[in-house]
């Protein structure tokens, strides 16, 4: 299989992953999920793994942020938007977008840590690849809430310049992702 990275910015990349989004959260399926009715940040950067046609078949969202962790303000990377089209699916292709990503936030000179939220049956997955659980409290915004408890998603930590924490309060001074 011939495939192809690249990381592009968000404004230069939407519209190469939107339909891998359509694809695999249609609304109707969106509408079901215990995080349906969340409003989530737009990826700085996104990861984009190509077929040799060119097509998308994986996508990993990079965001940039200023969070507090007990109090302290603090660069953080999130990780998000990982998808990968069905029927390309456990060929690795999420475990290069996501190597990809951390490769990306080690080069980013400000990022200490990333953080990631998924569905709780997702978490092995994540963990395989060396991110370990947060057992603390998260925040982030929300329109028309302001400030909530996020606890909708399991919320894991990664080592990136430093060792990540995996407990405290984390507030994520805005969507989160």
């Amino acid at each position: 299989m011939s495939i192809e990275i690249e990381v592009l910015n968000e404004d230069a990349s939407w519209k190469l992953a939107e339909p891998l989004y359509d694809a695999i959260w249609p609304p109707e399926v969106v509408a079901g999920l215990p995080w349906a009715g969340i409003t989530f940040a737009h990826a700085d950067l996104r990861v984009l793994v190509q077929d040799k046609a060119g097509d998308i078949v994986c996508h990993v969202g990079i965001y940039r942020r200023l969070v507090t962790w007990n109090g302290q303000k603090i660069n953080v990377g999130g990780i998000g938007g990982v998808l990968t089209r069905a029927d390309m699916r456990n060929h690795g292709l999420a475990t290069i977008g996501l190597n990809a990503a951390i490769q990306t936030l080690r080069h980013e000179d400000s990022v200490n840590w990333a953080i990631l939220f998924c569905a709780s049956d997702r978490g092995p997955f994540y963990m395989a690849r060396g991110f370990v659980p947060f057992e603390g409290d998260v925040y982030a915004e929300q329109p028309e809430k302001g400030r909530i408890r996020f606890d909708t998603l399991s919320t894991l930590v990664h080592d990136v310049k430093r060792n990540a924490p995996t407990r405290g309060t984390i507030d994520l001074c805005g969507l989160p992702w």
